[in-house]
């Protein structure tokens, strides 16, 4: 490969993840876990196991990123954990 073809690359790598944000969420002591698991599958197109291990990591460590995207992508994902009475942001 060439030199110029790994700068291409390393480019197009950078790119791809400037335009990344995420959705944190963060832990707090009204949710239940069945609630969160429940919203993350129906919000975030988890799967249960995906759900309840973001479940345990928000419990456990305060929060976790349950969702990387494009900012249009998260915004309405984000929108909905807020009216299900989550507690998220993007960064």
């Amino acid at each position: 490969m060439s030199i110029r073809e790994e700068i291409s690359e390393e480019l197009l790598l950078e790119e791809e993840t400037a335009n990344q944000n995420e959705i944190v969420l963060f832990n707090d002591e009204v949710n239940t876990f069945d609630h969160v698991i429940d919203t993350l599958v129906a919000v975030c197109d988890h799967t249960s196991e995906q759900a309840e291990q973001c479940s345990l990591i928000v419990h456990y460590n305060g929060k976790c990123t349950v969702k990387t995207g494009e900012f249009k992508d998260l915004k309405p994902r984000c929108t909905r954990l807020l009216q299900a009475g989550l507690n998220a942001e993007i960064v």
